[in-house]
This record gives structure tokens, sequence and C-alpha cells, in this order.
């Protein structure tokens, strides 16, 4: 989608409306700072911005990134000055100044080529330095906080796309890949995988391309051995850690999910997203209720939630911008990317 914007100097500053002439920029990722929510980050289909108002302004973040679309945002948990961002072409970029600048940092990602796409990067639970990224061309694991990268792909022969990756909170050495052909998980750090797909993908369509499209995979933070996945045909959840699944969300109206997430505070509290919105299940999956109220576009394309309080939310939809929730989804309003650019470099 073209970025399509209106210019209004004022004084020393140029703000930069998105969504100028009766469109608005799709929001594709969304991440919040782990200890002060006022701070976040957002990427469109052009740009990377941040906000330290809660949404209210916004800066472009973009110095030192090339043109490749940013996919993936991950913030540091420990140092969050330190921020990684992974594209659609060009490998992954890090800043070290809260996004003012990037520096491409793709030792070990030569494999990653312009045709190639770094979906999701994840820091291992409580590490600054630990952290992977699912690639269209596999696993990657870094010890350096992003700076080199290892290809970790033991045991994933039948697959090469990886596109989501989540960890167990109490025992971090175990991780779950979603990939082209179902979930794998590792009990070693990624330094071996175990497909796990009993129940969730049909021997007969495993060597399709996109046997089932997963989108993410998050371990609940309350019980690790339960798991959920969400797929482009539907949701499914283990809890027996991905010995079995079981497809649930049978009553959501659309079946190809775009996002999950768990709330890390009230347990069975689990939210997903479709082309028809925000759905919120408080049993753990077994019912739903659609939490749309006031967005003017359900087409949504990332979800995040503050790790401070679980009832602020943020969408990104496809073409409408951002909107924030204040209430676990009840009531949305929407977050005017307007951008506003010094004379001077933003700090």
């Amino acid at each position: 989608m073209i970025l399509d914007s209106r210019l209004c100097w004022l004084g020393l500053f140029a703000c930069v409306v998105l969504g100028g002439c009766g469109k608005s920029e799709a929001v594709v990722e969304i991440a919040l700072h782990p200890t002060k929510p006022h701070i976040l980050y957002i990427a469109t289909n052009d740009y990377i911005y941040k906000s330290r108002d809660e949404g209210r302004t916004w800066h472009n973040m973009s110095a030192g990134m090339t043109h490749s679309r940013v996919i993936a945002l991950a913030i540091d948990p420990l140092f969050p000055a330190n921020i990684l961002a992974g594209t659609k072409g060009d490998a992954v970029f890090k800043s070290y100044d809260g996004g003012q600048r990037w520096v491409s940092r793709r030792t070990g990602l030569d494999d990653v080529t312009i045709s190639s796409v770094v979906h999701q990067l994840v820091f291992a639970p409580g590490s600054s330095h630990h952290v992977f990224a699912a690639t269209s061309l596999g696993v990657f694991e870094s010890e350096d906080g992003g700076e080199t990268w290892i290809k970790r792909m033991e045991g994933m022969k039948e697959v090469l796309m990886v596109v989501t990756l989540d960890f167990d909170p109490q025992q971090p050495q175990t991780l779950y890949a979603g990939t082209s052909g179902g979930v794998y998980k590792s009990i070693d750090g990624a330094r071996g995988w175990k497909r796990v797909n009993n129940g969730l993908v049909a021997s007969d369509v495993l060597k399709s391309s996109r046997a089932l499209g997963v989108t993410r995979i998050k371990v609940d933070p309350h019980q690790p051995d339960t798991v959920y996945t969400a797929t482009l045909s539907g949701l499914y959840k283990t809890s027996d850690g991905g010995q079995s699944w079981t497809r649930i969300g049978a009553t959501l109206s659309d079946q190809m999910l775009s996002d999950l997430i768990l709330d890390p505070i009230h347990s069975h509290v689990v939210y997903v997203t479709n082309r028809d919105g925000v759905f919120r299940s408080e049993d753990g999956g077994v019912t739903w209720e659609s939490r749309n109220a006031g967005l003017t576009n359900v087409n949504i394309r990332a979800l995040a939630m503050n790790a401070l309080d679980a009832n602020v939310l943020y969408v990104g939809t496809n073409g409408k911008g951002l909107f924030r929730s204040l209430d676990g989804g009840l009531s949305w309003e929407a977050v005017p990317l307007a951008v506003e650019e010094s004379v001077e470099a933003s700090s």
C-alpha cells in the first residue's frame, strides 16, 4: 500500500498525517516498551514510528534502514534502548538508541536473501543477549543480542519456513516453532527439534508447502504445558506439551487467524484476531465473544498487550491505522498516526 500523506508546516515541525485523502496506512507490527507503557513502536508498510506519549505524537525512526519492509520488531527486555527489526528482503537491523539510528546485523544470515522474510524476533525470557529469529529459511539463534546469528534447524528436515516461536517461561530451553509443516518442539535450546503434530496436521497434507499456515504460537504463562497455535485454518490447543492437539474456536466467524496473545495476569484469557476483528475467550478457548466496538476496520494485522496492564490493548489494522482499548477490548479508539518531525534529529 502506498503511503498517502499530507504535509502541514507548523512552526519548526512538519506534521505528516498518515491516511490523508481518505486512505490510511496498514500497521503490520506493534512493539510496546516493557516498563514504560507510554512508549510504543509501530511498523507500517514503509516506516518505523515511535511514540513517547501513548500515541498522541509520533516520530519517524527509520534512519539507516533500507526500503525493505519491516515485518518484526523486538525490544530488549533488560535494555529497551536496544531494538531489533526483521525485514522482508534485508535480514535484521538493530538500533542501540531507541530507534534513532539502525544498522544492519546480518552476520550468519547470509542465506536470508532478498526473497526471504524475517517473520518474528523473540528474546529468551529474562535475557538481553539470547534472541531467536523465525525466518522463511528457518530458525536462527543469536547469543550476543543480534550481532551474529547461527542457523538452528537440526531435526526440521521436512520444512524450511518458520513463522513463529515461543518459549516455556519456566524452562527457557524449551521452545515451540510454528512452521509450514505444523509445530516443532525443542527441549535443548533449539539444538534439536522434534515434530509434534498429532491432531494438528493430517499426514496427507504434510508435504504441501503451507500445510497448515501457522501464524502465531503462544505458551501459556500460567500452565506451560498448555500451548495455543493460531493458523490460517483455525485455532489449536495442547495441554500436554504438544503430544496431542485439539481444534478449538470452531464458533469463530473466520478461521483465518492473524494474531494471538495470552493474558499474562489472568489465567485462561485468550485473544485472537482475524478478518472479522478481535475475539476474546475467558475459558481457554471454549467460548468466544467479539470485541470490536469502535473499530472502523476489523481486518487486523497485529495485536499487542501492555505488559503492566492487561486491559490496555493495541491493534494494527490493514488500512485504518492503529487503535487502542483501555478495557480489554470492550471499546476501541483510533490513535491517529500524526508524525511530528523536528528540524533537529528526534531523541
